[in-house]
């Protein structure tokens, strides 16, 4: 019977699971990180049966389908995310960039906008985006599609749902909560759907951020906020560059408050911290 973490995972299991997870979605379980890992390795082997570390590893290696380290890599993700986190960044788009950026594409006769969030999430990311681009554009005929990406099959479950609780919706804005959330259930312990409208915005996909890309761009703009944290700078400086390629000339690219491109080899333009325009 396992009593503790210290029982099954050792310095040398730590650095073969944390070389897998490196190989497999970029994310550097440093040293740091090995007490989590211990505990969550540990939750995954009780909830599977599994009776030794060996046992999972070699489950792993045999699941063609995946479905087991993906349980892994959700199980070692952290998924915060609020309804219009970093609300700077929103007021930056709003103010800013959208205003002159549409006048640009109606004069090229292209009333399109294209947008990526890399790294949804639940899902709260890309629905205030989606909320903030309806407001803009008004009742004016606008294309908008918001390619919405994670690596956990988890979240994503969640963020296709479009159903939230009370505590979730509660920091949201108004006029925002009354015009885009629609009430289920009752008094504090009602949740909360995002509207067609929005929801129908957003397009939820399944993407480890280190294979190949299925979708060519360009994006107006990308968010990928609190993501690179997880990775070495060898695989942020190869995840800016593949970013800038899939951006269109003039768009920006949104990092999270604790990331920063210095040190790394790049062509973005700094705009304010933790915004940058592809020239």
């Amino acid at each position: 019977m396992i009593n503790s973490t210290q029982d099954i995972i050792s310095e040398a299991d730590f650095r073969v699971i944390s070389d897998m997870v490196y190989r497999h979605c970029g994310i550097n379980l440093h040293d740091g990180k090995q007490e989590l890992v211990q505990a969550r390795i540990a939750k995954r082997l009780r909830s599977g049966g599994f009776a030794t570390l060996q046992d999972y590893l070699d489950h792993i290696e045999a699941d063609t389908g995946g479905q087991e380290f993906t349980a892994l890599i959700d199980a070692m993700s952290t998924n915060l995310t609020s309804f219009f986190r970093e609300i700077g960044h929103f007021d930056y788009l709003r103010q800013r960039f959208l205003p002159d950026w549409m006048a640009h594409k109606n004069k090229l006769n292209n009333p399109s906008l294209r947008v990526w969030s890399a790294g949804c999430s639940t899902g709260e990311e890309p629905y205030s985006l989606a909320m903030t681009l309806l407001e803009q554009v008004h009742s004016q005929h606008w294309d908008i599609k918001i390619l919405a990406t994670d690596i956990s099959t988890r979240v994503l479950h969640t963020a296709k749902s479009g159903l939230y609780s009370y505590d979730r919706v509660d920091g949201v804005p108004e006029p925002y909560r009354s015009r885009y959330f629609v009430p289920c259930g009752h008094s504090r312990e009602q949740s909360f759907h995002v509207v067609p409208e929005a929801r129908l915005l957003v397009s939820f996909r399944y993407l480890n951020l280190m294979n190949d890309w299925p979708f060519t761009g360009p994006f107006d703009f990308i968010f990928c906020r609190n993501v690179m944290i997880y990775f070495d700078k060898p695989t942020q400086q190869r995840l800016v560059n593949r970013f800038w390629d899939h951006l269109s000339d003039g768009g920006l690219l949104f990092t999270g408050h604790s990331e920063s491109l210095t040190g790394l080899d790049h062509s973005f333009s700094y705009v304010q911290p933790t915004i940058y325009r592809k020239p």
